[in-house]
């Protein structure tokens, strides 16, 4: 990217995604949620999704696709790869997310495990759609915050380390999810 260019800056909030080109940075805080990114190293054109569920809840229906549903936000950023004219083979992809930010009383009374729902949905969806899969960061109990650079197709990842300390008080870890 030349230095001429001006960076955009896109923060995802739960159930939105976003596709672009090498100018883009796109950040996202995540806690059960799961973000994707989708990165073409040679167009340098990526894109990531934050979504809430693995899928929408049975007899639900919808006119449009939603963001906040796994296999919905896939397919509109599958839809946008697509429209580079190269196959989604040539894509590189990083899944990140699914913490238990909830404590274990609060999971003890929840039915449904929608971080680990998350994570399976998130693996199976790049496994039917055959993508090649660089990194994954998943699970543990504190939230993320992802940065996603398209021009090189890093992703950064800082995840809080303790779930029930005082904010302030919180240590925290940072990793690069790629390879």
């Amino acid at each position: 990217m030349s230095e001429s260019h001006q960076r955009t800056e896109v923060f995802l909030k739960p159930g939105e995604w976003y596709f672009g080109g090498e100018e883009t940075l796109i950040k996202t805080l995540l806690g059960s949620c799961v973000s994707i990114t989708l990165w073409h190293p040679r167009l340098k054109l990526g894109g990531m999704c934050h979504y809430l569920l693995s899928q929408r809840k049975n007899g639900e229906i919808s006119d449009t696709f939603s963001g906040r549903y796994a296999d919905e936000a896939m397919l509109l950023l599958v839809r946008e790869a697509l429209r580079s004219g190269r196959p989604l083979r040539e894509f590189q992809v990083k899944l990140i997310g699914g913490a238990s930010v909830l404590s274990a009383s609060e999971r003890d009374a929840k039915v449904t495990d929608v971080p680990g729902e998350n994570i399976v949905m998130a693996r199976l969806l790049a496994t039917q759609l055959g993508l090649n899969v660089q990194a994954e960061d998943f699970g543990g109990s504190g939230a993320r915050l992802v940065l996603f650079d398209v021009a090189c197709g890093d992703v950064w990842v800082r995840q809080s380390s303790e779930r029930d300390a005082p904010v302030g008080h919180r240590a925290s870890h940072r990793k690069r999810a790629s390879t």
